[in-house]
This record gives C-alpha cells, sequence and structure tokens, in this order.
C-alpha cells in the first residue's frame, strides 16, 4: 500500500473518529484535509459529498428505528436545497471553461463557510440558550412562516453544501434549533441526518457528472472512515464537550482563514 493511499485511510479513520465523538465536523475537515493531500478543490468537494452520503445514510435507519426524525421538516428543507443543488451545479457546469476560476470560487466560498461553521460550533449553546428563551413570545413562529423560512434555510444550505460540502451538520443543527426551539435535540439531530442524505446525494452525483470525482479516493476514504464512526461513537461522551468544540472550532477557524484570504 503506497503512502499515498495509507494516508487517505488514516484520514478517512481521523475523521469518522472525530464525527463519532463529537456529531459535526465531517466536510468540516475532511475537505481541507484532501486540499492539503494536494486534490483540487472540486474535486475534493464531489467527492466529499459522496462520502458524506454513504456514511450518513446508515444514521437514517438508526434514527428512524428510534423514531428520531420529523419527515414533514425534512421534506420542506429537501423543498428548498434540492433545487437549490441543481441550480448551482448547473452554474458551475457552465462555469467550467475555466476550471482555475472554478476551482478558485470553490477555495473562497470553502474558506467562509468554514468560518460561518467554526461560529456555529463555538457559540451554539448561545444560539440555543437565545431560542428557548424567546420561544414563548412573538419570535416562536408557526404556520406558513415557518414552512417559508423552513424551505429558504433548505435553499441556503443547498447552495452552501452543493460548492463547499460543509454546512449540512453544523449549520443545519443550528439553523433548526432556531427555527424549532421546541424539537427534542436526538428529533432535531435525526432530522437533520435524514436531510443531509439526499442533498449531499444529489449534490455529489452532480459533481460526479462534471468529472469532480475520484473513485478510488471514496473507497480508501470509507475504508478508514467506517471503523473510526464506530469507535469514536463508542467513545462519545468521554472527553468534555467544553474541551473537543473550541479546539474544533479553532482548527476550522484557522483552516477557514487560510482558504478565504
Amino acid at each position: 500500500m503506497e503512502v499515498g493511499v495509507l494516508g487517505f485511510v488514516i484520514a478517512g479513520l481521523v475523521v469518522g473518529f472525530i464525527v463519532g465523538m463529537t456529531g459535526v465536523g465531517g466536510g468540516s475537515l475532511m475537505t481541507p484535509i484532501l486540499l492539503w493531500f494536494g486534490i483540487n478543490p472540486a474535486t475534493a468537494v464531489g467527492t466529499d459529498l459522496l462520502y458524506a452520503a454513504i456514511t450518513k445514510s446508515g444514521g437514517i435507519f438508526v434514527h428512524q428505528k428510534n423514531k428520531n426524525i420529523d419527515w414533514t421538516i425534512t421534506g420542506w428543507l429537501t423543498l428548498g436545497s434540492v433545487p437549490a443543488a441543481a441550480l448551482t451545479l448547473w452554474i458551475l457546469h457552465n462555469l467550467n471553461t475555466d476550471t482555475q476560476a472554478m476551482n478558485a470560487v470553490i477555495k473562497q466560498a470553502l474558506g467562509f463557510v468554514l468560518l460561518l461553521t467554526a461560529m456555529a460550533i463555538l457559540f451554539k449553546q448561545q444560539l440555543l440558550a437565545f431560542a428557548h428563551k424567546h420561544s414563548g413570545d412573538h419570535y416562536h413562529l408557526s404556520g406558513p412562516s415557518l414552512t417559508v423560512l423552513t424551505v429558504l434555510t433548505g435553499i441556503m444550505l443547498g447552495t452552501m453544501v452543493t460548492l463547499t460540502s460543509i454546512g449540512a451538520g453544523a449549520l443545519g443543527t443550528v439553523a433548526l434549533f432556531l427555527l424549532y426551539p421546541f424539537l427534542v435535540t436526538k428529533r432535531l439531530v435525526g432530522t437533520e441526518i435524514a436531510h443531509a442524505v439526499p442533498l449531499t446525494l444529489v449534490a455529489g452525483l452532480g459533481h460526479a457528472s462534471m468529472g469532480n470525482m475520484d473513485w478510488h479516493l471514496l473507497g480508501y476514504l470509507l475504508i478508514g472512515s467506517l471503523p473510526g464512526i464506530y469507535i469514536g461513537s463508542h467513545l462519545s461522551g468521554r472527553v468534555p464537550d467544553q474541551i473537543l468544540r473550541p479546539c474544533l472550532a479553532t482548527m476550522l477557524v484557522f483552516i477557514g482563514y487560510k482558504l478565504a484570504f
């Protein structure tokens, strides 16, 4: 096994382990790692999207078995995100005349979304406190306005995830916490995973059709990440969240800043 292949398997193992432990960080860590390995931005994003679709699809069965998915919310999010993903792919495809320009757009977008994700991870508790504090008054939405905001959230996530492969996890969960403060945390996480699978699958297959995919690389990442997720899930809760969260956020700020500026 050559060093490059071993490196990709280890990268999959490390990212899988962190995702298993914290529930976040998949795309946020995997795409920058692939860029560091010298994979071009478009291929890194395309490969990471299908990697996310495969690794998260197992989560749907577990969450559905435990009745942790609100399919109505998933439906409204998907109504916004999948068409937004298709439109973003169409725009990227038409930019394809200049590969360097497309890679530059993806790299900069990646940097900004990483910074946003870091803020979402770092200030998640404060955002949740804000949502719960205001859930009893005029802030609490319902009916058509809540549905429209959910679809708009889907559009925003669909665009960001297709461009950068990042945002469905940390940003999606925080957005849902703010929109649905009364929804139990495990149902929010299950709903976010159920929404992330069709979104990353559509976006990933779209990138693959444009040639932004390395199938061998995808296989190596999965060989590492599947045992990584398994081990991480069993160790979840052993390392305090107060230590993990700032470490993850600091790393994302550093990577995001380097990519964006």
